[in-house]
């Protein structure tokens, strides 16, 4: 009998999460969402040369006020828009250095969040025609009450995100860092102390046996061998950026080996599916019926009933897919589960 209920995310999940969390090295994923909410959609085929100027000015516009763009030191294209605003060039020849320049990745890159692909907002047809096609799920959207809004959030996290990289900062704004020559996880504390995650390996390990959470592939505790295993936010530690500060609890860590955690079918960001829950909560469940030493930091991490620690779980389950609309299971699966 499955204990949680499954949700499938909104159309306008979707949307926040490629702003939110959408694969981007520039600002270009911004000022295409940007454009696309401004443009005339009266008809679903929008040609690359329509698209060019709303895109560039949008560009052009944050230019004025943060210089840093992009995570790399140049970029051809933001020198043509820089250009721009310096009257050196019209706004013909942006449009045509856009056309060539300005869509080289952002809209191969538009739909990818965690690493995978989400809803389709449109489709890539610069092949066929040099336009993209909006697809239903756009008018869908536009439908929506909430549509108003969401130029006003692209802005808002395009602000975020370029002050983030002109501040030397992680745009993602993480705050859990990977070690890669230690290979540990480690969080800075208000006073910027390194504080190591890894101190969790032997508790976690006492009831996972040596065995991935994930694809119970065994794995060693040690760090420095093969199968040295990593220590897991099962909720994925980019949910602080959101309010969910519950995710740095005991209650929310597993051992995993490094392809489930980071590989390259790994989870990286995304949301265990919902059977992987179920696992959570028989884990935590465990170390508080067999008088675990966690066992109180459990109970006052997500509640003193059975019931209360299943409708925490649901309710972390469905705001986290409310954020990250992207569910995730090992490829492969070795053995039995812990």
């Amino acid at each position: 009998m499955q204990l949680f209920v499954d949700k499938d995310p909104s159309l306008d999940t979707s949307w926040r999460s490629i702003i939110l969390l959408g694969r981007n090295v520039a600002s270009y994923k911004f000022a295409l969402a940007k454009s696309l909410l401004e443009i005339d959609t009266s008809s679903s085929e929008i040609e690359i040369e329509n698209l060019a100027v709303p895109f560039a000015k949008n560009i052009c516009d944050h230019l004025l006020n943060n210089e840093k763009q992009v995570t790399s030191k140049t970029s051809k294209f933001l020198d043509a828009c820089k250009r721009f605003n310096n009257a050196e060039i019209n706004e013909e020849e942006l449009k045509q250095i856009t056309i060539r320049m300005g869509f080289v990745n952002v809209i191969d890159a538009f739909h990818i969040v965690a690493r995978e692909e989400t809803t389709r907002f449109f489709t890539d047809n610069r092949k066929e025609n040099k336009s993209i096609i909006l697809t239903d799920n756009f008018y869908k959207l536009k439908e929506k009450d909430i549509y108003g809004n969401l130029k006003n959030e692209a802005e808002s996290r395009w602000n975020l995100w370029e002050t983030a990289i002109s501040l030397n900062v992680n745009p993602s704004l993480l705050e859990i860092i990977n070690d890669d020559e230690d290979e540990c996880l480690f969080v800075l504390d208000d006073k910027k102390r390194r504080q190591n995650v890894t101190s969790s390996r032997d508790a976690l390990n006492g009831y996972q046996k040596s065995k991935c959470f994930y694809c119970y592939k065994h794995i060693s505790i040690q760090q420095g061998n093969e199968n040295s295993c990593d220590v897991d936010h099962f909720f994925p530690h980019i949910l602080k950026d959101y309010g969910l500060s519950e995710v740095d609890q005991i209650w929310n860590l597993v051992l995993t080996c490094r392809e489930c955690n980071r590989g390259s079918g790994g989870k990286f960001e995304k949301i265990p599916k919902i059977n992987y829950l179920e696992a959570l909560n028989k884990r935590n469940n465990f170390y508080i019926e067999s008088h675990h030493p966690l066992r109180e930091t459990i109970i006052n991490q997500t509640g003193k009933t059975d019931t209360e620690r299943k409708d925490f779980l649901q309710k972390m389950f469905n705001n986290s897919v409310s954020h990250i609309p992207i569910k995730w299971e090992p490829s492969e699966i070795f053995g039995e589960s812990i």
